[in-house]
Order: C-alpha cells, then structure tokens, then sequence
C-alpha cells in the first residue's frame, strides 16, 4: 500500500493555513474536511484515522481574532494496560482568541488567569489551524487510556492478553527475594540464632 505522497502532505498542510489578510467582514464562517493522510501520527500517542470535519466561526477586532467551533474526527489509540489499539471519536469544541505574535512580550514572571487559556499567538497574518486541531486532540487524550474499563491487562509473567483469554501462569506472584523469610515463617529454615 502506497502512502501519501510529499505534494499531497504539503498540499493538505497548506490548507489547514487561514490567511487572516483576506478577511474583509467582523465575521466568517468556515468548514473544512481533512483526510486522516494530512496529520502526522503524534509520537505514540494517537493516529488519526478518519476524516476531520473542522468547522468555526472567525470573529474579527482589528488585529485579534477569536475562533469559535468544534473539530470530530475518530483517533486510534494504544491501551496503557493490554497495548491493543482502539477508536476514540473525538467531538471537541473550543473558543480561542489569536492575538498578533509580537503582543507576546514574555518579559518575566506573570501570573495566568483563565481568560489567558484561551489565548493563542499568529504570526505574519496567518493561523495554524493543524496546530490547533492537534491541540484540540491532545486535550481530548484521556490520561490513562483503556480499551475498555474492565480491561484486564497483560499477565505479567507471559505477556497474554487476559481479555482475550486466560493463561495457566500463578495469579499471585510471589518476591524471590523474600524466599528466606517465608521459609521461617513457614518453619522450613532454620533460624541463625540458633
């Protein structure tokens, strides 16, 4: 199977460019498709694999800008306790206000409040909306992801699915190293002592 080629990943990043110079009204509209081929698999810890439908609003201030929408698609992730992939459908809204690059100052220590959440810097008149969407999918991660809740894991000891099947390996796993003690406690070593 033949993946996509360079001109079509540069063609569909190009897309997910909005040139804010072209904007003439205080409001536009856009919906936009991507195919799951324009977003790179992010490191382990998802991969897209259906379409993108990224649809917002685009409020103009002079030179701020806030987005309003929502972003679905379907994500494919690694369980963190059997390692067996599985679909996690993403309908994620946002509300976020780009400012120009250099209002970003950065000068020393200062303290965020909510309303700086939702602030996002562009630059040279245009806006990353793949930047965005991946933010948005980041955010949709859930922190431990399962297949399932009752995801029984891997057994430790031979690596077997246990959801689906069982092994013949001891479910209780016993420290080597605490060997000697329970062969006192058991009355099968002697104690040094004498």
């Amino acid at each position: 199977m033949k993946g996509p080629s360079r001109a079509g990943i540069a063609r569909s990043q190009t897309a997910m460019l909005l040139d804010i110079s072209r904007m003439r009204g205080a409001r536009d509209r856009i919906d936009r498709r991507y195919p799951p081929t324009a977003f790179e698999p992010e490191a382990d810890a998802y991969r897209v694999i259906d379409p993108v439908a990224l649809a917002l609003d685009v409020f103009k201030d002079q030179r701020r800008f806030r987005l309003v929408g929502r972003v679905a698609t379907l994500l494919e992730l690694t369980c963190s306790r059997c390692l067996e992939p599985f679909r996690l459908p993403v309908d994620a809204p946002f509300d976020l206000v780009f400012v120009p690059a250099h209002e970003n100052t950065g000068e020393g220590e200062i303290e965020v409040d909510g309303d700086d959440l939702g602030t996002a810097f562009y630059r040279d008149d245009v806006i990353d909306l793949g930047g965005l969407m991946r933010e948005q999918f980041l955010l949709a991660l859930p922190m431990k992801p399962l297949c399932q809740q009752e995801c029984r894991g891997l057994c430790p000891t031979c690596g077997a699915n246990r959801n689906a099947g069982t092994c013949s390996c001891p479910q209780q796993w016993t420290d080597p190293r605490l060997a000697p003690l329970a062969r006192l406690r058991t009355g099968g070593g002697r104690d040094p002592r004498g």
